[in-house]
């Protein structure tokens, strides 16, 4: 037999939702029996889930991950397949894949790389298994082998890579297993989703195959697992240097399934029936987004969002997620199904007496997505007009109010108590920071009356340099574009407005993103207060994801001749101080998605001390060149 159908597929799972993560498993191997499917690969850790953190410190998890094996097997009849679980070996955890034929368990393969940058720290959980190492284990009254195994089965041998052993070049597990003959490498994996990641993913699939003269199946997670990090659920198969199989990624199912007829004798007569294709960066951001948005909602049993809609770019962004949301998952599951996962039952019998589909969204919309535009004597009717266009455009359920009165009360009982009046010119952001910090207490109301999320706005370039007040534009549940800068942000509105079709956004992109928080007559500008938005994406990256001094940064950003070397100097000066000043806001940001290559989450990405030095001396360096 030279001929087999192979598949990967993706899962959605929780941590610790053994009763979901065991039926999605089930699931879909019964519909890769009901595809004639000869080997599925199933996603790392897919039992447990990838993201249980400290819980897999514990003894009693992987246990239970492993006592729901032999329920699982109990299915696999007729099949061969791998899938990702947590082993406790000699008291000590190892990151292992499952393969079972037949309903006969053959053995654990065991994790030999473990991801310990960026969001990984695994480590810090589970143990690195030796190469060439083989022993046995006793688990369900079987004993095994565990470790670096190599399974033949009839002309099939099968090894093993699981997620960052792929990544290690030259010392990667399949350098050994191609010299020992191997001809199908699975790859269950949990690789979060960054912008643009697929196409380094493919390449390195396709020359996987190509270098070790094999098939390769890669199959990843799919959606918000447990937070913070979003799988994009991709599944590649390639047969010597061939690309035979990519899905189409970020769905909104609890598992989608990919094949390709293999011929292990002659790579020409292997086929698939879909080669998806590569997205841009902004269709990307909003299939990510969107996606997390849905799986936050539905597994923190929450009944919406708030939404404190200013008009301005960030908040607009965060409108559009939520809208692209109701509108990708009922293209892909269906009004039930839609309706089901969300628990929006009770709006069956009112959706079923509209007919056309944009109706349907923008009414489902209107009861998860609520808004409310709080101005001041320091607000524009431009910003309103832009708000009250961008809700009514997508159905969101839209308030306005002002909030002057309770920012005077504030005001004035400090003036009583320090006995003099508050200035714009001695007291400039404490009188900014009380509007913003006074639109935090209602909109919080009306999430606990609505038992929903309350979306806070905070873009990655505020969080750069603290340009956001705690407790007030920065407090909320959820911050999805917290991990995003707002040079991208600002370019993606204007490409929504034309792709994904919201006129309304023509109001928002017209406008001087400003916070609008002093008098009008001062023509207060995000950038003026701060720097050109482009200037602080070109810093950070080299300050932040390349870890370079204030000196490197300037003598690598002088080249490019972004702006007159005086202005980048007193740029980069301001982005150091204010970075260093502010860990203490970026430590409070309300859990955010990981959406770029890097983000500035210091429970995720990047640790920096509360406390420092603050760069004084490799400032002052950079202050005398």
């Amino acid at each position: 037999m030279s001929i087999y159908k192979i598949a990967g597929a993706t899962l959605n799972q929780t941590p610790i939702d053994w009763q979901n993560n065991v039926r999605n498993i089930i699931d879909c191997i019964e519909q890769a029996k009901d595809l004639n499917i000869d080997i599925l690969c199933l996603p790392e850790l897919c039992i447990s889930g990838y993201g249980c953190e400290d819980l897999f410190l514990s003894d009693w998890l992987p246990e239970k991950a492993v006592s729901h094996i032999p329920e699982i097997a109990n299915h696999c009849k007729d099949i061969i397949v791998a899938l990702g679980v947590p082993v406790r070996y000699h008291g000590k955890l190892y990151n292992c894949v499952c393969l079972i034929k037949d309903q006969q368990i053959l053995g654990f393969n065991a994790k030999q790389y473990l991801a310990n940058d960026g969001v990984h720290y695994e480590p810090r959980w589970f143990t690195p298994w030796k190469q060439d190492k083989i022993q046995q284990i006793q688990i369900n009254g079987g004993s095994y082998p565990i470790g670096d195994l190599q399974i033949e089965i009839e002309d099939l041998k099968i090894g093993f890579e699981i997620c960052e052993d792929a990544w290690r070049g030259d010392d990667r597990p399949a350098c050994r297993l191609y010299e020992k003959g191997v001809n199908l490498i699975l790859n269950p994996s949990a690789s979060h989703f960054a912008l643009s990641k697929t196409q380094e993913r493919e390449d390195l699939i396709a020359q996987s195959s190509k270098s070790f003269q094999c098939t390769y199946v890669y199959a990843n997670l799919l959606g918000n697992e447990a937070g913070r990090m979003i799988y994009d659920g991709e599944i590649i198969i390639a047969q010597e240097g061939r690309l035979l199989q990519r899905n189409n990624l970020l769905s909104f199912k609890e598992f989608n399934i990919a094949t390709a007829e293999v011929d292990l004798q002659n790579a020409n007569n292997s086929s698939a029936e879909l080669i998806a294709n590569v997205q841009s960066k902004y269709a990307e951001f909003i299939q990510a987004t969107s996606l997390a948005m849905f799986d936050y909602m539905r597994k923190s049993f929450s009944k919406g969002f708030i939404l404190s809609l200013s008009g301005g770019a960030d908040s607009s962004t965060c409108a559009i997620i939520v809208a692209e949301m109701v509108k990708r998952g009922l293209a892909e599951l269906g009004l039930n199904k839609f309706l089901d996962k969300l628990n929006l039952h009770h709006l069956k019998s009112e959706l079923l007496s509209l007919s056309s589909s944009d109706e349907k969204q923008k009414l489902i919309v209107k009861h998860i997505l609520t808004c409310a535009y709080q101005g001041t004597s320091n607000s524009s009717d431009k910003t309103l007009e832009s708000a009250r266009q961008l809700a009514g455009d997508i159905g969101a359920t839209f308030y306005h109010w002002n909030i002057d009165e309770e920012v005077a009360s504030f005001t004035q009982k400090i003036e009583h108590t320090l006995q003099r009046d508050l200035t714009w010119e001695d007291d400039d952001i404490t009188l900014q920071n009380i509007q913003a910090r006074t639109r935090s207490p209602i909109i919080w109301m009306l999430a606990n009356i609505k038992n929903a999320l309350l979306i806070t706005t905070s873009n990655r370039s505020e969080g750069d340099v603290g340009y956001a007040t705690m407790d007030g534009d920065t407090s909320g549940s959820i911050a999805p574009i917290a991990a995003i800068d707002k040079h991208f942000i600002i370019s993606w509105l204007k490409w929504a407005e034309t792709e994904l079709g919201y006129k309304s956004l023509s109001y928002v992109n017209n406008l001087t993103p400003s916070a609008e928080l002093r008098p009008l007559e001062k023509d207060q500008s995000d950038e003026s207060d701060l720097m050109p938005y482009k200037i602080i994406v070109e810093i950070e990256r080299l300050a932040i994801q390349n870890h370079q001094s204030p000196i490197e940064v300037f003598k690598a950003l002088s080249k490019k001749n972004l702006e007159n070397c005086e202005s980048l100097k007193t740029h980069i000066l301001k982005f150091f101080r204010l970075w260093s000043r502010n860990q203490w806001k970026r430590e409070r940001i309300a859990p955010s998605f990981h959406l770029d290559d890097f983000n500035v989450d210091p429970k995720t990405w990047c640790r920096f001390p509360i406390l420092s030095g603050s760069f004084k001396e490799e400032l002052e360096e950079l202050e005398k060149l």
